[in-house]
Formats: structure tokens, C-alpha cells, sequence
């Protein structure tokens, strides 16, 4: 069994897995980062099959100019189809916008359709004697796990969450002798969830009790969903704006991927959305609360809102998940200033960090590895990787920490 990590090895970003066993050559995820400018990973060989653990760009970004280039299928959950194609759109409109040539075009996005090949959980495909079983993340709705059965058996992860949340349940342990799993919080425990969530609810009525804007940066696909369920019994007039309202739509049309699809159409039914960028002006004036994109503020409505109240000590910035290096979220955090209309603005509105990781943390990590039970463990995805390799070596665990591209032998 050949593995080889061409992207997403000592990163987090452009993940793409190359597997050969008994002559079978299958990829799991093919990303890219979209950094400016993206990065991409190494180019992959063809392969009798790809796979998609979840929609994420960081993960499914080149799957256009994989089906383009071979004319290959890719196996994946209805969610991630669905989803991964309107984030690859727009990652195509963000190529033109910033000015960094794409490696594919709207007609290749378009013609993924034809290159699909959906599953669902607990499907078992058989690709030329290859038994590949797929089991949920607990990520996003409709995150996989890939379980490729031979004579040895391997789990890829893709992303993986272990906690439930309010959108998805969380991922399950399976048996295998091979493990191949993100390592993004390696050597970083979450705060208890249930913590988080009051800090989060209790600030944000501080913020509306003394008349102020609650501004939620979100990732439309996931985290909008989840602030949604948080925030919906709160009794504030909350606004939802950006991309998200979309992906509610296409998620509400896919129950049997969501933990309770009554408590999202139920939030969505509370929830006002706006659908015109010339809406913006007037909403500012009657919401409380209003979810937003992007999630890292670089580009998309949460700027018009920023900009409007970043002078507003009694409104607030909460933001709600990682701010990547370099990203405008990272600037803010580490600085107090954002940039606005190509000028770095400082902003005297509160800022408040909250961490609602879709990520499994350190402690859930290992937890999650000693009930798979492997032999040998791949750590990917993750730029802190020795720390949670450290640990599982003292438990017993045969530990690889590849590079990128390198070969490894199991």
C-alpha cells in the first residue's frame, strides 16, 4: 500500500491524498488555499477514482481542473456536491475579482454534474476489488470519511468533528489498521462547548442591551448554520446576510444529513434575511444581531457592516471561528486595525473571539485515534503536527509526519 500526501502534509490547506493498493490508484480530496495568491498542491496522477470528503475549498478547490484534465468521477455526499459546486463558483469570482489567474473556468464548475458519482453513509463501493465504505466526519453536513478495505484496512478523515453540535452529530471511531487523519488543533484544546456558547449569548445581549450592533462573522457553509441555531431562541431581531441564506435552502432539501431538521427550518423561519445588497443600509438601523460573511472579513457584506459601526464602542465584532494567518480577521485580532476600501482602519468597536471549531481539538483527537485503533497513523492537515506525534508514540502508535509528495510504504 502506496501513500502520498501532494498537498495538506505540514499544512492546513490544499489537502490530496494519492492511495495505491493491489494496482488501484484512487485520490481522496484535492483542495487548494485561498491565499493570496492560492496555493495549490503537487499535481496528482490519474486515478481510476477520486473521492471528496466535504465541500470545503481547502479540500474540493481542484476538483475542476482534476475532472477537466482526466475526464475522472469523483465520489461524494449529495451536501458536498451541492455545496462544493456554488464554493467553487464563487472561488472562480474571487480569482477574477483579486486579479489571480484560475485554474479553471465557470464551464469546467458546470461540468462537474457529469463527473459526480453520489453516496451517502455507510455505502460500500467496489472499485476493481477495492472495498471503500463511507462514513460520516461529523464535520458539515455531509462530511465523509473514506474506509478503504484490503488487506489492510485504512480510514481517511478528511475533517473531522467528534462533539455534537446543533447542525450535525459528531463522528464515530471505526477499526482499522491504517489511519490517515487531520491533525488542524494539534497541541490546542477547545474551551467546553457548552461555555463558549453562554460567553457567546451572554455578550451579545450585553452588546444589544446597551443599543449596539452584534456583528457574527460566519463561514456560510457550517458556521452560519450553527450561529443560526445558537442565536435563534436568543429573542433578538437578527439579520442573516451573504452566502448562507443559500446554503440554508439546499440544506433544508437534505434532512437525513442534518442532526434536527426541524430546528433549522425553525431558525431560518426567525431569521430575517437580506436578499439586496441595498437593503444594508436600512437593516443596520433595526437589527440586533446580524450573521454574516466572510468568516476571515476578507471581502463580502461583513465589510459594509464594519465600516458602518467600527467607530460604535457600543456595538461589537464577535468573531466566531479561526482567523487565518494574513487574512483581514488575523489583521484585526492581532492589531485592532482592518482593511477597508484598500486603507488599514482602526476599529474602536469591542472585538470578541469565540471559538466554535467545526475541528476536533487535541484531547478529541487522540481520544478518537486510540478507539480506531490502528497500527499506523498519518498525521496531515496540521502545521503543529509533532505535538499530537509526541503523544501517540508514548501511547504505542506507529507515527508518520510525511511531507508533501513524499512516498510512504504501509
Amino acid at each position: 500500500m502506496e501513500l502520498r500526501l501532494l498537498g495538506g502534509a505540514s499544512v492546513v490547506g490544499s489537502l490530496s491524498a494519492y492511495l495505491e493498493e493491489k494496482g488501484v490508484r484512487l485520490l481522496f480530496d484535492c483542495g487548494l488555499t485561498p491565499s493570496k495568491p492560492p496555493k495549490y498542491p503537487m499535481k496528482p496522477p490519474a486515478v481510476d477514482l477520486a473521492f471528496l470528503s466535504h465541500a470545503h475549498i481547502d479540500h474540493s478547490g481542484m476538483i475542476p481542473w482534476l475532472c477537466a484534465t482526466y475526464g475522472m468521477d469523483v465520489v461524494a455526499t449529495q451536501p458536498s456536491i451541492t455545496i462544493g459546486t456554488i464554493l467553487l463558483e464563487d472561488s472562480v469570482k474571487v480569482s477574477a475579482s483579486e486579479g489571480f489567474p484560475a485554474p479553471y473556468d465557470k464551464g469546467d464548475v458546470r461540468s462537474l454534474k457529469k463527473h459526480f458519482q453520489r453516496a451517502t453513509f455507510g455505502d460500500s463501493l467496489d472499485i476493481a476489488g477495492l472495498e471503500v465504505v463511507l462514513h460520516s466526519a461529523g464535520h458539515i453536513p455531509g462530511a465523509a470519511m473514506f474506509e478503504v478495505k484490503s488487506d489492510r484496512n485504512l480510514l481517511f478523515t478528511g475533517d473531522i468533528n467528534t462533539l455534537d453540535t446543533y447542525l450535525v452529530n459528531g463522528a464515530k471511531p471505526v477499526d482499522c489498521d491504517v489511519l490517515v487523519i487531520e491533525s488542524t488543533y494539534s497541541g490546542r484544546d477547545h474551551p467546553p462547548r457548552m461555555e463558549t456558547e453562554k460567553a457567546f449569548l451572554d455578550k451579545t445581549k450585553e452588546v444589544v442591551d446597551r443599543g449596539g450592533l452584534a456583528i457574527v462573522p460566519a463561514f456560510a457553509v457550517g458556521r452560519t448554520q450553527e450561529m443560526m441555531l445558537t442565536l435563534a431562541d436568543a429573542g433578538h431581531e437578527i439579520w442573516l446576510d451573504g452566502m448562507g441564506w443559500s446554503v440554508n435552502r439546499h440544506y433544508a432539501k437534505m434532512p437525513k444529513y442534518l442532526r434536527d431538521p426541524e430546528m433549522l427550518r425553525n431558525a431560518m423561519n426567525k431569521i430575517h434575511t437580506i436578499k439586496h445588497p441595498g437593503d444594508r443600509k436600512s437593516v443596520v438601523g433595526k437589527a440586533d444581531v446580524i450573521i454574516t460573511t466572510s468568516g476571515m472579513l476578507d471581502g463580502g457584506p461583513v465589510l459594509n457592516y464594519i465600516s458602518e459601526k467600527k467607530d460604535d464602542r457600543n456595538s461589537a465584532i464577535l468573531l466566531t471561528g479561526y482567523q487565518v494567518e494574513n487574512t483581514n480577521g488575523r489583521m484585526l485580532l492581532d492589531t485592532g486595525h482592518i482593511k477597508l476600501n484598500g486603507n488599514i482602519t482602526p476599529v474602536q468597536c469591542e472585538l470578541g473571539f469565540y471559538d466554535f471549531s467545526a475541528h476536533a481539538d487535541h484531547l478529541e483527537l487522540m481520544r478518537f485515534i486510540k478507539e480506531c485503533s490502528p497500527e499506523d497513523v498519518v498525521l496531515c492537515h496540521g502545521e503543529n503536527r509533532d505535538v499530537l506525534a509526541n503523544d501517540l508514540k508514548e501511547e504505542g502508535f506507529n507515527i508518520y509526519t510525511p511531507t508533501e509528495g513524499e512516498r510512504i510504504d504501509l
